[in-house]
């Protein structure tokens, strides 16, 4: 169910992913050519480790919208936010303890779709 208030905003976010997707794919494919097939292996749990947690919280976050439901707001809010940072951890303790990831390639392919992400958001709310 799509909720008038929040559309715009679930909209913007969903641009925002998949411009995290289109990098986190350029980047892995980059650094596996360049470096391993384990560096884009690394390069792509770093990437999830990002793009999963968004996904999740946008889900928290255009639950609900209006002035009547904010508390509903509030509170979903803050739940996106806690669940977010708690997948972002298991995901990282996933990729160096069981996939074995090298370190930097995690951290900045992290860095990198976290940080388009938030470009995205302001470029695209310009137009």
């Amino acid at each position: 169910m799509t909720n008038k208030l929040t559309e715009q905003g679930l909209n913007l976010a969903k641009k925002g992913i998949l411009v995290q997707v289109v990098i986190a794919l350029f980047l892995s494919l980059f650094l596996g050519v360049l470096l391993s097939g384990h560096a884009a292996i690394s390069a792509l749990a770093g990437a999830m480790a990002s793009i999963l947690p968004t996904c999740i919280f946008t889900l928290f976050a255009f639950r609900y919208g209006g002035a009547t439901q904010s508390n509903l707001v509030a509170k979903s809010f803050s739940q996106g936010s806690k669940v977010k940072l708690a997948l972002t951890t298991i995901l990282f303790v996933i990729a160096f303890a069981g996939l074995n990831a090298l370190p930097i390639v995690v951290f900045i392919s992290y860095a990198v779709t976290t940080a388009s992400h938030s470009l995205a958001m302001l470029c695209f709310d310009k137009q």
